[in-house]
């Protein structure tokens, strides 16, 4: 069943992140899709995380809708002007891509080319403005087009323990939806309350939040996120870690712990981020009854 149907219907979905490489070599890629395309409903293909060049999204969505299963393209604000993302969409919906996920992009400090410039010619509300204009039958000059595109489209949402951030962010969420979005995917998030609170101030929005799990490889991964990132993981998960004598199995049981927990809230899915651990997924997933 295609992502958009499996939404509508209410049936839970299971998301998996998948990076695509930095070379030509896509062997890993495709393998480790492969060995997991069963259990994913599809495949979300980050336009270069962090700002590190790899493969396009693009390529690495329609390299894997070739090999006969669904994805998400990411579309980035940085990197492209309107021409070239108009461009984009349109390869991506005559190749077969049916989803898209909008997203701004992260800092050029934060990657491997430093001297690279940003483009941000459109900002993420534009261009979901501007998928709506394409799906519409034109394109941002108003010329008609031949064979218009219809995506379900996505954005990002960001969780926060600031009320006032998190009063913005609900504003932006807003917009984003009567922009067009329909789903949305959070950052890697390991509180439950977290969760729980974000739930019900999204109210009655009409949109599928979507929680991301990032499955943890270690004790040194998690003090890192703690350190720099505002969603922090709990105390016990780290002591857990620490105390177990197989810890990539204790960091698999914590991931599908939390994994079970998205589910149980009434989110609308799951979103799991592997970290190149792809083949932890089954594991992952099973243990959290999926």
């Amino acid at each position: 069943m295609p992502l958009q149907e499996k939404l509508t219907s209410g049936e839970f979905v299971i998301l998996a992140e998948i990076e695509p490489p930095k070379g030509t070599d896509v062997s890993d890629m495709v393998g480790a899709a492969t060995g997991v395309k069963r259990m994913v409903d599809a495949f979300v293909v980050p336009e270069m995380n962090n700002a590190v060049m790899r493969l396009s999204s693009l390529g690495g969505a329609l390299l894997l809708q070739s090999k006969g299963m669904e994805t998400v393209v990411q579309v980035c604000c940085r990197d492209r002007n309107r021409l070239a993302l108009q461009g984009d969409l349109l390869a991506a919906q005559a190749l077969g891509v049916a989803n898209v996920m909008v997203v701004s992009g992260d800092e050029i400090t934060h990657g491997d080319h430093h001297q690279a410039k940003p483009v941000n010619d459109l900002n993420l509300l534009e261009l979901l403005a501007a998928i709506k204009t394409m799906e519409g039958g034109r394109d941002l000059a108003g010329v008609d087009l031949k064979g218009s595109p219809q995506f379900l489209v996505g954005a990002t949402v960001k969780l926060t323990n600031d009320a006032g951030a998190l009063k913005q962010e609900l504003a932006d969420l807003d917009k984003k939806i009567a922009a067009g979005a329909r789903f949305f995917t959070t950052q890697a998030v390991f509180e439950v309350e977290a969760l729980e609170k974000f739930r019900k101030q999204m109210g009655k929005r009409q949109a599928a939040i979507i929680p991301t799990v990032m499955l943890l490889k270690s004790v040194g991964m998690a003090r890192y996120i703690n350190a720099h990132m505002e969603m922090k993981i709990p105390e016990a998960f780290v002591t857990r870690i620490q105390k177990s004598s197989d810890r990539v199995r204790e960091c698999v049981q914590i991931a599908s712990e939390f994994v079970a927990a998205v589910k149980k809230q009434g989110f609308p899915g799951v979103l799991v981020s592997t970290v190149g651990w792809e083949d932890k997924l089954p594991s992952i997933l099973a243990a959290a009854g999926l």
